[in-house]
């Protein structure tokens, strides 16, 4: 028997709704080699405004992750909102799985909106992407923000116990979750205090069947490339002035690794050269729900170059 109504379908027309409210429209390019990729860009580019790319990581679709963040930053820039390849809207018949191709669709959408040069927004799995795109496109990305995303991590990790799990196969089965329960402990997982809890599993299910029952395997697939053989010795560097921001909490990457990408970017340790780091107390993965304020007043002076940010930023609250 089919649903006769589901709420993440209509969670997602009112998303849309907003993000047409805040001018952007739905656009699909075609990069002619089996790529077709989704993006949200602005109805009439502003060239007097800076140019930002929001990347989004797994879970939820892009409109989900992004629509508080789209509704501060569509104010002050052009706002670009693309669906990475498997996810939303977008798709390939290619074989490539790495965050480097990931990296190269993005830029070819940008092109193709005539974006040459931009600060890019990466959200765990699309921080992957962010540092990507910084390390090939030197000359195009302008600020990089890396959210949550263990860039820094090494295959090793995860069987030296600094994760949750000791496999790259586990943890698709906690990102990937095809049942109430595995909703619930990916949940458990992105938050400090989980609202699954008190969700009932008709509304996680209705949710994993929009969201999680496409491109199974080749999303699989993303994160085996993501920890294959990867080790911090062949991480490109960065220079581009990068903002690094983590939940002091977070359980799907750790804070060490947040760390570990301030102390790669710079040696030295002293911050405000090319990275500045801000920690958000009481946060875990989805600080950007649990704690958006504290999220997006650094985002936005660190974008805008209004203001420096502390050191080393710690809410209190």
């Amino acid at each position: 028997m089919s649903k006769c109504f589901s709420f993440t379908a209509t969670k997602n027309q009112c998303l849309k709704s907003s993000f047409t409210s805040r001018g952007l429209r739905s656009t699909f390019t075609d990069l002619k080699d089996g790529t077709v990729m989704h993006c949200w860009v602005p109805k009439s580019r502003k060239p007097i405004r800076p140019d930002v790319v929001l990347i989004h990581g797994f879970g939820a679709n892009s409109m989900w992750q992004w629509s508080e963040t789209v509704r501060i930053l569509s104010k002050h820039f052009n706002v670009y909102v693309p669906d990475l390849v498997f996810f939303g809207d977008s798709y390939t018949t290619r074989s490539e799985r790495t965050e480097s191709f990931q990296a190269q669709c993005v830029k070819r959408v940008m092109e193709a909106n005539s974006v040459t040069k931009m600060s890019v927004v990466g959200l765990s799995y699309g921080g992957f992407v962010a540092y990507n795109m910084a390390a090939q496109f030197r000359d195009y990305v302008e600020k990089v923000v890396i959210c949550c995303a263990g860039v820094c991590l090494e295959e090793k990790d995860l069987k030296e116990g600094l994760f949750a799990v000791s496999s790259v196969e586990d943890a698709a089965n906690i990102l990937l979750p095809q049942t109430a329960e595995q909703m619930r402990e990916l949940m458990g997982y992105t938050f400090v205090k989980a609202p699954a809890k008190v969700l009932p599993s008709c509304l996680l299910t209705d949710f994993i069947d929009e969201m999680f029952t496409q491109y199974v395997d080749e999303k699989k697939e993303l994160l085996l490339a993501i920890a294959k053989d990867r080790k911090l010795s062949d991480l490109p560097k960065i220079t581009q002035p990068t903002l690094i921001v983590w939940g002091d909490q977070d359980k799907i990457f750790p804070l060490e690794l947040g760390y570990r990408l301030k102390s790669f970017i710079t040696p030295t340790g002293q911050l405000g050269e090319n990275a500045e780091m801000v920690v958000i107390k009481n946060a875990g993965h989805a600080f950007f729900y649990e704690k958006p304020k504290h999220f997006h007043k650094p985002l936005k002076s660190f974008l805008l170059g209004t203001t420096k940010c502390p050191k080393n930023a710690e809410d209190q609250t």
